[in-house]
């Protein structure tokens, strides 16, 4: 049911859980979007179920206005990753919430916490939310990555999809574009003046291949913005949407499950993933990969 089903719209939203004290503030980032998307709500919490848990879950689905018509509260036992995984395969989940803490310690870094670790290998799209509120805000400073791959085209279509309904004035696609003729040309010996039209030609072929992109997608009242970015990717964009004070960033799910090295040895997601900028929306396309 999952495969080839579309990323959106956000028909089944689940949150994952702990018995943490942002617990409430993310029930409420939970309904704010659950209801923005008539969603069905799914809360799963993996751990033991006591009468003290169901209580203080409770009250906060109620105080948020859920019930059983419109949600569902699902305990499970095991290893919290793959019981997440496994809950939102069943359950056709089209976009996961969990928590996430902004900056990992060095323990955290290279075990994995639960979020990052069910962010690489979940088969539905996560938002990732570092600052969850009681009193939740649209997100309104949206940056996503552009970059030349299969995934792209359908990452913006989610994207705008929902910018739309957090009612957003414009989306930001940031392109990073790392430069090796650069190197090679400074490895030539060139002048400055010819690193500078290398510079902008690799500028300029990102510049076209956005007008080209452009074309498939349909912003409505939207305004896309686009600029190429120079730098390593994943590290470039991070830098950029800090600069711009960005609340969300939005990019492409892994095309693998990442390992060890893959965190010891940085890049692209782990970059994010080990320092977010800001809450991030991880799409999972769930279709064939689409040439750009």
């Amino acid at each position: 049911m999952i495969k080839g089903r579309a990323p959106f719209p956000f028909e089944t939203i689940a949150l994952a859980l702990a018995f943490s004290p942002r617990l409430e503030a993310l029930i409420a980032e939970t309904a704010r979007l659950a209801q923005l998307h008539q969603a069905k709500a799914l809360f799963i919490h993996v751990g033991k179920k006591t009468p003290e848990k169901q209580r203080q879950l409770a009250g906060f689905l109620n105080h948020y206005g859920f019930n059983d018509s419109n949600s569902a509260v699902i305990w499970e036992q095991g290893q919290p990753v793959d019981a997440i995984i496994k809950v939102c395969k069943e359950n056709v989940v089209d976009l996961l919430i969990i928590g996430a803490l902004q900056k990992e310690n060095m323990l955290q870094y290279y075990m994995g916490s639960v979020s990052r670790e069910v962010s690489r290998k979940a088969k539905c799209s996560v938002l990732m939310i570092t600052e969850p509120r009681l009193h939740p805000v649209s997100f309104q400073h949206v940056i996503v990555n552009g970059h030349e791959h299969a995934k792209t085209l359908s990452t913006l279509e989610t994207a705008l999809y929902f910018v739309k309904k957090e009612g957003a004035a414009e989306l930001m696609v940031a392109t990073e574009v790392d430069i090796p003729a650069l190197s090679m040309s400074l490895a030539n010996g060139s002048t400055e003046e010819e690193l500078e039209q290398v510079h902008h030609n690799v500028i300029r072929e990102e510049e076209l291949r956005w007008d080209r992109m452009k074309d498939q997608l349909d912003p409505g009242a939207v305004q896309l913005r686009f600029q190429a970015i120079p730098g390593k990717s994943g590290h470039t964009i991070r830098s950029f949407a800090l600069a711009r004070k960005a609340d969300l960033l939005i990019v492409n799910s892994p095309d693998h499950h990442l390992s060890i090295f893959d965190r010891i040895f940085t890049h692209d997601l782990e970059y994010l993933l080990s320092d977010m900028p800001c809450s991030l929306l991880i799409v999972h396309s769930r279709m064939p990969e689409q040439p750009l």
